[in-house]
């Protein structure tokens, strides 16, 4: 069964859809928006882009670079 683009879907589930958009007077492609309208209503990711790629970086086993001393000064002017 495909619909709105979603292949193999059970035949149970598509059944079960089509039960739910009629409770709710919809047709079945309006009740799937709806269903996953309110499934990331407010999604807010668990992390922040430089967590994620810090985090990930240390899974592969982190990365080692060769900076240059006025970068690692401490008290470097600017920062």
């Amino acid at each position: 069964m495909e619909m709105l683009g979603i292949s193999d879907l059970d035949d149970s589930v598509h059944e079960k859809l089509r039960l739910r958009a009629e409770r709710h007077g919809r047709s079945l492609e309006a009740e799937i928006r709806s269903i996953l309208t309110a499934a990331v209503d407010g999604y807010v990711p668990d992390t922040d882009l430089f967590t994620a790629l810090a985090d990930r970086f240390t899974q592969l086993g982190g990365v080692e670079l060769d900076l240059p001393a006025a970068v690692r000064a401490p008290g470097r002017a600017g920062c």
